[in-house]
């Protein structure tokens, strides 16, 4: 083979080098990086578009992960949106950043590789590019501008269904789609990323029932949710501070619950919980909402580890299946963590499965199938598990779904690593129906 030609069949084996350009990058331009970033790591990626905005433009996702084309059961997803209003850029730009910063180091750095090889990761860069376009992106640091809403003068962060309050706005082609994905995805938590200040939000953002109510609207899971701020935050280069804008109040520890800072209905952050199971924040990465484009390298440096830091949380907590003795999946069974009552209780997913965040500490978890049969079991969870997956408590109910039980666990090691036999055998001494 000529030397020539040699050299160019061994530079086709090497994935394409990306440098993004720091910089405000246009509809073309994001869907161009996205298909680069495709094309060079097809192994690792999937770019998918889950609908259109008004104007017909694309909202394009990027999966990353060992299986990024579909799900597999016991790796969790997580997800991170940018620019739902179209005049905050820096979310935007950052995880088009980050997006690289992922692929290039796959295989290199071992925490972003053991990151991308437990948890499947979709990123979304904008989902409202009608927006975007409307923004003037030299004039900075404005308050608010037209390009904030949708194409129809829509603002998308008020426009989801409201599980505390009744919201009868219209639903607009960007928020179904979004809807949908997060309906027929198993997202476990989710960040969307914002500007006009620097904290790190979390649920719920509005009231239960009471329009006129004001301060601290509290969830049942309010301790995962402020443990999963402060990460963030103090994990960023000054947010956690708490006072880096002004005119903008303080923030202890760079956190806040959304309702407390200022209540709205129809918010994405408390869809998702209520409604899709998945523990989002929303996070304001910046005092500027437009700043320029010289200034995004900036914000790269100073929120990169805290973006990179969040992903390792969806190993928190207790996950498993729900299984008939025969190996069939049970969907739609309830899952409850005893003392935290959700407005709509996790359910699980059409393979059985359960995801459910928790910080360390002792639980009672209830497993409920569609026919009214339970069992009850008693576990504990440690500290953040070094291997990147959460304690494994599977329920296995029989055909006839027999009587319920009751057991402890210990620990996260222990599912899996029981033989079925040895199993059955426990199963005929201590009179249980537990399945590890």
């Amino acid at each position: 083979m000529p030397a020539g030609i040699s050299l160019l069949w061994i530079c086709a084996m090497i994935p394409y080098v990306i440098t993004l350009e720091f910089k405000h990058h246009s509809a073309k331009d994001l869907e161009s990086f996205l298909q680069r970033v495709h094309t060079s790591w097809p192994s690792i990626t999937n770019l998918y578009s889950i609908g259109k905005s008004i104007e017909g433009v694309d909202l394009w996702v990027l999966a990353i992960g060992k299986d990024p084309k579909v799900h597999t059961v016991g790796t969790p997803e997580v997800k991170y949106i940018g620019n739902i209003h179209g005049d905050e850029l820096v979310g935007r730009e950052m995880l088009l950043h980050l997006i690289e910063h992922l692929v290039e180091n796959y295989g290199k750095d071992p925490t972003i590789t053991k990151i991308i090889n437990s948890t499947r990761i979709h990123i979304m860069p904008s989902v409202n590019p009608d927006g975007y376009a409307m923004t003037d992106l030299e004039n900075q640091c404005l308050s608010s501008s037209t390009g904030r809403y949708n194409k129809a003068g829509s603002d998308l962060n008020r426009n989801f269904p409201d599980y505390l309050q009744e919201n009868k706005l219209p639903l607009q082609p960007e928020t179904e789609a979004v809807i949908n994905w997060i309906l027929n995805e198993t997202f476990v938590l989710s960040l969307s990323l914002h500007g006009g200040a620097l904290v790190a939000s979390y649920p719920y953002d509005n009231f239960k029932g009471d329009v006129n109510k004001q301060g601290y609207s509290k969830c049942p899971d309010d301790d995962v949710f402020i443990h999963l701020a402060k990460n963030f935050s103090y994990n960023h280069a000054g947010m956690f501070y708490g006072d880096e804008c002004e005119g903008i109040p303080t923030f202890t520890d760079g956190i806040t619950n959304g309702a407390d800072w200022y209540p709205f209905e129809g918010g994405m952050q408390d869809f998702n919980y209520l409604v899709g199971q998945c523990f989002e924040l929303t996070i304001e990465l910046s005092c500027c909402k437009n700043p320029a484009a010289s200034e995004l390298e900036t914000f790269w440096n100073e929120s990169h580890n805290s973006l990179l830091s969040f992903f390792q949380l969806v190993h928190l907590g207790v996950k498993g299946q729900v299984l008939y003795s025969d190996g069939k999946p049970i969907e739609n069974a309830t899952v409850k963590v005893q003392g935290r009552d959700n407005i709509n209780p996790f359910r699980t997913n059409q393979k059985g499965e359960y995801y459910r965040l928790l910080l360390p500490g002792n639980y009672t978890l209830e497993v409920t199938v569609p026919k009214g049969h339970s069992q009850s079991v008693k576990v504990e969870v440690f500290d953040k598990e070094p291997n990147l997956s959460a304690l494994v408590v599977n329920f296995n109910f029989s055909i006839t779904d027999g009587p319920s039980t009751t057991e402890t666990y210990q620990g996260s090691n222990i599912a899996g690593i029981v033989e079925q036999n040895i199993i059955l055998l426990i199963f005929s001494v201590l009179f249980s129906f537990i399945h590890f």
